[in-house]
């Protein structure tokens, strides 16, 4: 499969009203071909509820690059630390996002980090800030991004964490990590909103009109697999869907649909027809279906030739 062209597209469709609306009139019509062309690949589709920990195309990607893809427990951190060079070694890492939680008489909102207007000076201030109370429950933090450090700990090594994506904009107490297995980190949640709350740092942010920074959002945890996987394909994922659905901007995401099929959907097709296999994955709030270019049956040729599949259909099964 190592010459196979794979597309991973996350975000191709939702449960969501707004979305179910404009996919009535959404023509993808490169899809459509393509859907024709290809077979259901059974071994690399699968379902969930909307309220799994990982997404379907976090999922589906773990799959791919040969990781672990149970539900909550992708090595996310540990594996971006692989591919920057910085080692593979068996201990267990987490992405720690600092982040605003916005607090309502019924709802604990975890509002999109990268709002923050947090840069590398700011971020490397606050890590320094709240790193000694991790260090005294056995975590090390480490810069990573301005919205992303890296934390390394025994606490992550069996930990199911939610991916930022499922808690973005949502009521985080829903995705909250086990109370009993994450004790430590519900005790470091109420410590790190008591220490930021009157702290200078945030008085300096709010002084300026930016956001203030609350708490933080733990996802990506656990150790890789010894020996480590070397993916035999890498797919490409494009996000402008998945960045449109998070907004729940349903007419970008039907515009982001349109350019998708007109763009890498049409590249996958014409790989296709000129005979090289091929391989896409379509994901949604729940379920991953996926296909290749492998040989039909008898019986797939014959029902679709009075029923082939279209996107449209297959859209809504997301």
């Amino acid at each position: 499969m190592s010459d196979t062209t794979f597309l991973l597209i996350p975000s191709a469709g939702s449960t969501a009203e707004g979305c179910q609306q404009v996919q009535q009139g959404l023509a993808l019509p490169h899809l459509d071909r393509l859907l024709a062309r290809l077979s259901p690949h059974a071994a690399q589709s699968d379902s969930a509820e909307e309220t799994s920990f990982s997404p379907p195309h976090e999922r589906a990607l773990a799959r791919a690059l040969g990781l672990p893809a149970h539900d909550g427990h992708i090595p996310w951190a540990a594996w971006h630390r692989h591919q920057q060079g910085l080692g593979a070694d068996d201990q267990a890492w987490a992405f720690v996002t600092p982040c605003q939680w916005q607090v309502s008489t019924d709802h604990v909102t975890l509002r999109d980090p990268e709002q923050l207007g947090l840069d590398e000076a700011a971020s490397r201030a606050l890590l320094a800030i709240v790193s000694p109370w991790f260090a005294e429950d056995g975590i090390t933090l480490h810069y990573d991004q301005p919205t992303r450090w890296l934390a390394s700990g025994p606490l992550f090594a069996n930990l199911a964490t939610a991916s930022l994506e499922r808690v973005l904009l949502r009521d985080v107490r829903a995705w909250m990590p086990d109370a009993k297995q994450a004790r430590t980190l519900h005790r470091l949640h109420s410590e790190m909103q008591m220490l930021l709350y009157t702290h200078a740092f945030n008085d300096e942010r709010a002084a300026r009109g930016l956001p203030v920074v609350n708490s933080f959002w733990v996802h990506g945890a656990g150790a890789l697999p010894q020996p480590v996987p070397t993916p035999s394909v890498a797919p490409a994922m494009p996000t402008p869907l998945r960045d449109a659905a998070l907004r729940e901007d349903w007419r970008a995401w039907a515009q982001a649909w349109t350019a998708l099929d007109a763009g890498p959907v049409a590249d996958l097709l014409r790989r296709a027809e000129a005979g090289a296999p091929v391989a896409l994955t379509l994901c949604g709030d729940r379920n991953a279906l996926a296909f290749h270019s492998a040989p039909r049956s008898l019986a797939q040729r014959f029902q679709s030739f009075f029923k082939p599949l279209r996107a449209a259909d297959l859209l809504h099964k997301l």
